[in-house]
């Protein structure tokens, strides 16, 4: 039987999603971005701000038992089994410099599984969403939707593999790492943060590899590339958004890829 309380979620999570999208385009490329360094080096900005607090309106006045953790505001506790998972901007170094392939995400926990995720791309205006046992999808602009799935790609040295930057490896002194996965897979491109994840679920890419992320980075995450066919880790092979690193893929070139990596990315 279909889930319809899950539907009715996944379609607020894309709704919410894209609503907040739309706050982060009233600063893209423009000269108010009142950017700021956070405690872990990392950049902030005006748009992030604002979009996690419109995206938190949302969800509160729809489901307000629910909990809402966000990546600038932290959690703010429910009394339900559903914890709702915001990254308004993945992507903010993209986001800062007036590069397109920055990203909205959303991802809906339950009872510690993640259950539902969106990746919106407000300046692209495409969007993939998924939730356990009804499918992914992809949407282009105002378009109708269509299934979601990865590439059929079974080999390595045929495969595109893509990374966000590789500074986040030289930090983690894995560019060793990097370098025998760039040697072994047939393609390599760094199209970056949540983009990269979206051109997988949507066979146009067959993996991402990405050392030292956040639970926000990911969660959204997981239940789309399952969804659409495909498999997620991290290095350790663990099916975890807990985890310090990920690997997402289409399932044929996971192991081959997994095999090439250390058990994790933090050192020690």
């Amino acid at each position: 039987m279909p889930d319809h309380d899950l539907q009715q979620r996944l379609d607020l999570a894309l709704s919410a999603a894209i609503e907040a999208g739309k706050v982060t385009l009233q600063y893209f490329n423009t000269r108010s971005l009142g950017i700021e360094t956070k405690g872990d080096g990392t950049p902030v900005t005006r748009a992030d701000r604002m979009a996690e607090h419109a995206f938190r309106q949302i969800i509160g006045a729809r489901y307000p038992a629910d909990a809402v953790a966000g990546e600038e505001y932290g959690l703010c506790a429910g009394t339900s089994p559903y914890t709702w998972i915001v990254d308004p901007i993945d992507g903010t170094f993209s986001f800062i410099h007036g590069v397109p392939l920055y990203g909205t995400l959303v991802g809906l926990e339950k009872d510690g599984e993640m259950v539902a995720g969106v990746i919106h791309m407000p300046a692209i205006n495409e969007s993939v969403y998924a939730a356990r046992g009804l499918g992914a999808w992809h949407r282009l602009a105002d378009a109708e939707p269509t299934s979601a799935r990865v590439s059929n790609i079974a080999s390595l040295d045929q495969a595109l593999v893509l990374t966000t930057s590789s500074d986040y490896f030289r930090k983690a002194g894995l560019l060793e790492t990097l370098d025998v996965i760039q040697r072994q897979a047939g393609h390599n491109r760094g199209w970056s943060d949540c983009y990269a994840s979206l051109l997988v679920a949507t066979g146009r890419a067959e993996a991402v590899v990405e050392p030292v992320i956040h639970k926000w980075d990911v969660a959204a995450i997981q239940p789309i590339i399952e969804e659409a066919g495909g498999r997620y880790s991290d290095w350790a092979g663990v099916g975890s958004v807990e985890s310090p690193d990920c690997l997402l893929s289409n399932g044929h070139i996971h192991e081959a890829l997994r095999a090439l990596l250390p058990a994790s990315s933090i050192a020690g």
